[in-house]
């Protein structure tokens, strides 16, 4: 009899620790913190995310990041092929189960002196754990090693392997239309894709071409063969030769840029995205040379490379009423309720937690229809001009029956604007 009870005593002891472990790694899950994560080619942090196996100077991505938590994070790196809304795949031969995991990933130390974060991550990709044999669009997800649900943070990338040359031509003109009164506005692009399709494919599986203009992957132009439009359309032989055309493309302007590497000039936890500046409508000045959208932060072994609170401050014209938002290399320039701007006696104003670097910003306005943004407009704060120098990273789609079928890139093209 007592032998039994001493029995279901160490069983009730070994049950409550392992309640007791469960539950402290599950606090400690929940107190990890992502910060300043980033995907990009090769090793320039202000590339474009894309593996273009054509080019030899293209044939990796970095993914990094920062953590801040009280212990070194236990997180794995999943990745998923995706269909061409970015939805992902669960079709068994598309998961490529063996090889889409980093396990376990290895944490450096940040210096001590560092504010805002204790630990970094950066790996390059493909590797021996993980490959990509899928030409398309692909996610990957920080996820907690005991529990795949737990989804700490989230990124986008391109894999491409190009088997059709597209020909892409620009060119300038004034936009027709029910347009503001605003001559700049007026300012648009014309952007044609054409292409022969090898004979080894099919003319009707040809989706459609999608354009991202810098880093703005939310918000794709898109010509799809199965709508038709004065503004997006296409043009085919009934052979192997296709055009894909998208017009009234504005420009915009060059990006905004905060720089707070200088630790003289920005040596408190709290500055102002512009040294001394309240910061005014940019739509009939050309801006500086920018980024594209991307961002350079300070390495992570520097002692100065910590997090400060950056206050945006903005003086927007009388004429402006719908809410204003900052959107920048920092939210994946996401138009989202978190960044809108509050109004403090006509003072718009937001504060960001960034790390020490450099940043391409803008503001622009949108109104709230139904809890979504919309009406969302990038220029009327920025200015619209020609000259912009943008880059336009041009994607053909492709329906192909391999695997089961998957959305395929078939081709892409980079271009730059400004020199119209």
């Amino acid at each position: 009899m007592c032998r039994n009870i001493l029995i279901f005593l160490k069983v009730k002891i070994l049950f409550l620790i392992f309640i007791f472990l469960f539950s402290q790694q599950l606090l400690f899950a929940q107190n990890i913190e992502i910060k300043s994560l980033r995907v990009y080619s090769s090793e320039d942090q202000r590339e474009f995310p894309i593996i273009n196996l054509s080019d030899p100077n293209h044939k990796e991505i970095t993914v990094e990041f920062d953590v801040q938590s009280q212990f070194i994070p236990n997180i794995n790196l999943v990745f998923k092929f995706c269909d061409s809304q970015w939805i992902p795949y669960n079709n068994a031969f598309l998961t490529n189960p063996i090889y889409n995991t980093e396990h376990n990933l290895l944490f450096d130390r940040l210096p001590s002196t560092v504010r805002g974060a204790r630990f970094h991550y950066s790996g390059t990709f493909p590797n021996n754990n993980v490959t990509f044999p899928f030409s398309g669009k692909w996610k990957f997800y920080l996820v907690d090693t005991q529990n795949r649900d737990l989804i700490y943070g989230t990124g986008k990338f391109y894999v491409i392997n190009p088997e059709v040359k597209l020909n892409v031509q620009l060119s300038k003109e004034g936009s027709e239309g029910d347009l503001p009164g605003l001559a700049a506005l007026r300012r648009t692009i014309v952007m044609s894709s054409g292409f022969t399709l090898p004979d080894s494919l099919f003319p009707a599986n040809v989706m459609q071409v999608e354009i991202i203009t810098n880093r703005k992957f939310n918000y794709p132009i898109i010509i799809d063969r199965n709508s038709y439009t004065a503004e997006r359309f296409y043009e085919w032989n009934a052979s192997n030769k296709f055009s894909f055309t998208a017009r009234n493309i504005r420009p915009g302007n060059e990006y905004r840029q905060t720089d707070t590497r200088d630790i003289g000039k920005y040596n408190s936890s709290t500055v102002n995205a512009k040294f001394g500046d309240i910061e005014t409508s940019n739509f009939f000045t050309r801006g500086r040379r920018d980024y594209d959208g991307g961002s350079l932060l300070l390495n992570y072994r520097n002692e100065n490379a910590d997090y400060m609170n950056v206050v945006f401050k903005l003086r927007p014209p009388e004429n402006i009423k719908s809410p204003i938002y900052l959107v920048g290399s920092f939210n994946d320039w996401t138009v989202s309720p978190d960044y809108e701007m509050f109004d403090d006696n006509g003072l718009m104003n937001i504060s960001v937690r960034l790390k020490r670097g450099v940043y391409d910003y803008q503001y622009v306005t949108g109104d709230v229809i139904n809890n979504k943004i919309e009406n969302i407009e990038w220029e009327i704060l920025e200015g619209n001009f020609w000259e912009t120098q943008n880059d336009y990273s041009i994607f053909l789609f492709y329906r192909t029956v391999e695997k089961g079928g998957y959305d395929k890139i078939i081709g892409y093209k980079k271009i730059k604007s400004g020199a119209l």
